[in-house]
């Protein structure tokens, strides 16, 4: 069953030759830096008057939009979150509760999601096929199986590819996790997270302390001397990356382009200079800070941010007093985040995204925990591209089976691009590669779903 609800709810360069002869020291250092701020700043001057223009404009707009993926690294269950099935052997010791959307129910867990489900849409027949943490991460964040031996870019790397600004010192791909080390989600992000995208569209990790460790510059060195240093490094490494045609020294350009950025940006991994009202308001946990976190980054010029939480949703043991802890906090920060965003103004052009790499067995094992499931699971989404009050397809009576509008990770990724202006069915640019497709097959974008 389907249910809806509010369907309106070219500055010239000075050439300074030096008498050697020599091509590198054709540009002196001090000069060549000069040279590419005049340079930006007539590009800057150059776009007076474009946005005028509708094509201009309605690809400006697209530029705009922004993604915050809350993962839920493990795995929840869907039976105490968005598919409660009250008074049934699988529905465990938690009733459910009416929400925003009549005839409505929610886990009585997430009594604040509850009332902004209006502007929520909530997938309840999600059908995938790995059932296993690794197999099912790649899946579910890739948008499709790996086709070796290419990798398939990671979500992130791909709106960061499509929408974000690769010459902005904020970056555009963020991870946030409190957990580097331990479990399957490592060895997931110890491989190729940007694929043939290549590796200026990678992420930049961080967790723990929450903030970016060596980025500052050592006092020994005067601001000018530091910017004639990279002004130089980087003249003589293009000019290096361009002769030898190596995509190795390309990465480490990109390295050494994104550590700069960091170096201007490191505030805004500070959580220490957010208001502190703000921090209680998410709740002191790592995945809420985080959270909050991604909000602080969006809001000041990266494009996608990926909050994940080391790997607690994996209950195969205590099921339901594990997600009594869990499940709460969540419901906090999914209703924080998303009433800020819209607060902000910033909800329309931010999609937010729930989920995690399937869902958990209707019934209990011997420990009392729910083990993996991912022929029938669900996941929510908020914002840019998405009609809120929308709950898609349905389960079986005890949540064995999808019923009605099954959806797999093809179908879910052409949605996701969709809504952020992206087009699923366009090839990649991949020279000298075969052809790829953002989502492959035939699969469309879930319609009811998208504004």
């Amino acid at each position: 069953m389907s249910i809806k609800q509010n369907p309106h709810s070219n500055h010239q360069n000075a050439a300074v030759r030096a008498t050697c002869g020599s091509p590198e020291h054709a540009i002196h250092r001090r000069l060549f830096l000069q040279g590419a701020m005049a340079a930006g700043a007539a590009s800057v001057a150059s776009f007076n008057g474009l946005f005028s223009i509708p094509a201009l404009a309605e690809e400006t707009k697209r530029q705009g939009k922004k993604c915050i993926l809350l993962w839920l690294c493990g795995a929840p269950s869907q039976f105490e979150m968005w598919d409660p099935k009250p008074g049934t052997p699988t529905s465990g010791p938690f009733g459910a509760i009416p929400t925003s959307i009549p005839g409505v129910q929610v886990s009585q867990l997430m009594p604040r999601c509850a009332t902004i489900m209006d502007k929520l849409a909530v997938i309840r027949s999600m059908s995938t096929e790995p059932n296993e943490h690794f197999q099912g991460i790649d899946v579910l964040t890739r948008g499709d199986k790996p086709r070796p031996p290419f990798i398939r870019p990671i979500l992130g790397s791909v709106i960061a590819q499509q929408l974000g600004q690769i010459d902005s010192p904020v970056p555009q791909f963020v991870l946030l996790d409190p957990c580097p080390e331990g479990n399957e989600f490592k060895q997931f992000k110890a491989g190729n997270w940007a694929g043939w995208l290549g590796a200026e569209y990678g992420p930049v990790r961080a967790g723990g302390e929450f903030s970016i460790p060596d980025i500052l510059k050592p006092e020994s060195i005067a601001e000018a001397d530091h910017e004639d240093r990279e002004a130089l490094r980087r003249f003589l490494s293009r000019k290096f990356e361009n002769d030898q045609r190596s995509e190795a020294a390309s990465g480490y350009n990109a390295a050494f382009e994104r550590v700069k950025g960091l170096m201007s940006c490191a505030p805004l991994f500070d959580l220490d200079q957010l208001p502190e009202a703000d921090r209680e308001r998410y709740g002191r946990g790592a995945f809420a800070q985080h959270a909050l976190q991604a909000r602080h980054l969006i809001e000041n010029g990266s494009t996608f941010v990926m909050v994940a939480n080391g790997m607690p949703w994996d209950n195969h043991v205590f099921q339901h007093e594990m997600h009594q802890m869990l499940v709460p906090e969540l419901d906090n920060v999914l209703y924080q985040l998303i009433t800020d965003l819209e607060q902000r103004g910033m909800l329309e052009d931010t999609l937010v995204i729930a989920m995690g790499e399937f869902g958990r067995t209707p019934w209990l094992n011997d420990a009392r925990g729910r083990d993996h499931y991912s022929k029938a699971w669900s996941m929510a989404m908020a914002g840019a591209g998405i009609r809120g009050g929308v709950v898609h397809g349905a389960t079986d009576p005890m949540g064995f089976e999808v019923t009605e509008n099954a959806v797999d990770n093809r179908r879910l990724f052409a949605t996701i691009f969709k809504a952020l202006g992206i087009d699923p069915r366009e090839d990649y640019d991949l020279p000298d590669l075969p052809t790829f497709k953002r989502v492959e097959g035939d699969a469309e974008p879930i319609a009811e779903v998208l504004v």
